[in-house]
């Protein structure tokens, strides 16, 4: 069976406990949406998950 992705949400966490986003992280994001636009498929957002937090790259404006 064939799936075609339309569209991603990529997500990691933090070991550190500390869901802040580092420069590797920005830049990840950045590259995945380049990446995706080429295969006609639309990074939703990049969600980073700490010990009681989480951020969305999407909700702080770098995607």
């Amino acid at each position: 069976m064939m799936n075609n992705a339309k569209s991603i949400i990529a997500f990691h966490n933090h070991p550190s406990g500390d869901a802040t986003p580092s420069r590797e992280d920005i830049y990840l994001s950045r590259r995945l949406q380049e990446a995706g636009k080429l295969m006609c498929i639309e990074l939703l957002d990049h969600v980073i998950t700490g010990e009681r937090s989480y951020v969305s790259l999407k909700e702080k404006g770098f995607l």
